[in-house]
């Protein structure tokens, strides 16, 4: 059975399921069709994708990050804060990126060098910056974008030959991703890392070094989709790092079909991941169903999907001692 499934394609199965999802939707979902929903599908799904993107490097790495989920709003947030206050945009934006660069470091340097596995450290390290934030960045819990003219408020909520901006920034975010993951050394060197951390470090490979590169790179992802997500909807709540969001990027990751057993899938699959989680969350909604009843669901979703995973990719004895994230 289980060389039956390792036949299977689970890009393809997700993808037909997405488009059968889309047509049922169409057809039985009154509204499903209409302009505002699908621009409102079409920033949520841009936006899941992004932190998609940026879970797919940690866990191709053989890692998990639990604090974007904090550092998204947070640094998103303190850069509206600070504009608001008459800081200039591309000044804000350096103070943000600098925030986000430190929080990858941080949580680089506690899981290479402290040697606190990855789920624990992130998940500390999200509180963290949540906290911090609330005490010292953004005391409020809603921050929103003023008024004004400059593109950077249309980032989120402008269009570029009729696409909306925000499935152009998914795309760009994507296409880097995929260009980094499969062309340049640094790159390669995360799938060497998932793939086998032992056979990277006897190989040469700057394991520890590359960690923290991975997780700044998370971060800055997650600033990205924090200014998407401002600028589409004029501001944004720092009370989203209590959400349970980061369970569906997790979703949309391991659904799509990269293995949480590191060092395989890409950047297609959290697209493919994306449109079927996306289109599904949005169906749910418009059915009024309950956040109790869409969390179980998404729950049943997940554990299927881990059990799929566990399935098409087993984990040998050596996977098993060396891959726990």
């Amino acid at each position: 059975m289980a060389a039956m499934l390792r036949g299977l394609n689970q890009e393809r199965i997700v993808f037909t399921i997405a488009v059968v999802l889309f047509v049922l939707f169409s057809v039985l979902l009154p509204g499903f069709l209409s302009a505002g929903n699908l621009l409102s599908l079409i920033q949520n799904v841009s936006i899941l994708g992004i932190l998609g993107v940026a879970m797919a490097i940690a866990i191709i790495g053989r890692g998990i990050d639990l604090s974007i989920l904090s550092t998204m709003p947070v640094s998103a947030a303190w850069l509206l804060t600070l504009v608001n206050g008459g800081m200039p945009i591309g000044l804000a934006f350096v103070c943000a990126l600098g925030f986000v660069i430190a929080v990858g470091i941080i949580n680089g340097t506690l899981i290479a060098y402290v040697e606190i596995p990855a789920i624990f450290a992130t998940l500390a390290m999200g509180i963290v910056v949540y906290g911090f934030g609330k005490a010292f960045m953004t005391p409020i819990d809603a921050v929103y974008t003023g008024r004004g003219e400059s593109w950077f408020y249309a980032i989120g909520s402008g269009r570029v030959l009729g696409i909306p901006s925000p499935v152009i920034v998914f795309a760009l975010v994507a296409a880097a991703a995929f260009l980094f993951l499969r062309t340049l050394k640094p790159g390669r060197f995360i799938y060497g890392m998932g793939d086998n951390p032992l056979a990277a470090r006897v190989t040469g490979i700057p394991v520890r070094p590359m960690i923290i590169l991975q997780y700044v790179i998370i971060s800055i992802i997650a600033l990205i989709a924090g200014i998407v997500m401002a600028t589409a909807l004029a501001g944004i709540n720092t009370r989203l790092a209590l959400s349970t969001m980061v369970y569906d990027v997790i979703l949309v990751v391991v659904l799509g079909g990269i293995g949480l057993a590191g060092g395989k899938g890409g950047i297609r699959n959290v697209v493919v991941g994306t449109l079927l989680i996306g289109i599904l969350l949005n169906g749910m909604t418009i059915m009024n169903l309950t956040y109790t009843v869409q969390s179980i669901l998404k729950s049943v979703i997940l554990l299927l999907a881990i059990v799929a995973d566990t399935l098409l990719n087993p984990r040998d004895e050596q996977t098993a001692q060396h891959g726990d994230i």
